[in-house]
């Protein structure tokens, strides 16, 4: 019940605030947004300990890329969100809106700076966690309404996926 109410203002809210010149914006692209602010966040605390921590050159390249372009996208993410009057943060039962998709574990991440299998385990990771955006890229474009969000979630599933493609090259050599 609550994620059906938090849906419905979300829907009230970007419907309100909306001048007739903007782009429709509905509860899918909010929710996409902030969730992808927060994935994102996650997902530079990764890579910033791959590009400290890893020796194998492509890898420190590709995660020290990650860092760059995901700061780059969390601005314009949250300049998206600022644009529609809407906070940074989803609610709560964000997660449950969008299939339980669960954030990486903390766990696993403060695990990965003393991990004995390091790259292996770096690589794992970040797939996973690129796979995960990936998925949420591919609600957003189902299921959003703002032309720019959607290309740019088409996007991240093309990046993302291409991004996997080459750690799991990685992986195997």
């Amino acid at each position: 019940m609550r994620t059906v109410l938090a849906v419905l203002g979300l829907l009230l809210i970007t419907a309100c605030g909306q001048r007739k010149d903007e782009p429709p914006v509905n509860a899918d692209d909010v929710m996409f947004v902030q969730m992808m602010v927060q994935h994102h966040r996650q997902g530079i605390e990764i890579a910033q300990i791959g590009a400290a921590q890893a020796t194998d050159p492509e890898i420190k390249t590709l995660t020290s890329a990650i860092v760059a372009t995901q700061r780059d996208e969390v601005e314009m993410l949250k300049r998206w969100l600022r644009d529609w009057d809407q906070p940074v943060t989803p609610p709560s039962s964000a997660h449950d809106h969008h299939g339980g998709m669960p954030e990486t574990d903390a766990k696993r991440i403060q695990a990965l700076k003393v991990s004995k299998n390091f790259e292996y385990d770096l690589l794992n990771l970040l797939i996973a966690h690129q796979d995960d955006a990936v998925q949420m890229a591919s609600a957003e474009v189902a299921g959003g309404a703002h032309p720019e969000v959607q290309k740019w979630a088409a996007q991240v599933q093309s990046s993302r996926k291409g991004q996997i493609d080459l750690m799991l090259k990685l992986l195997k050599s």
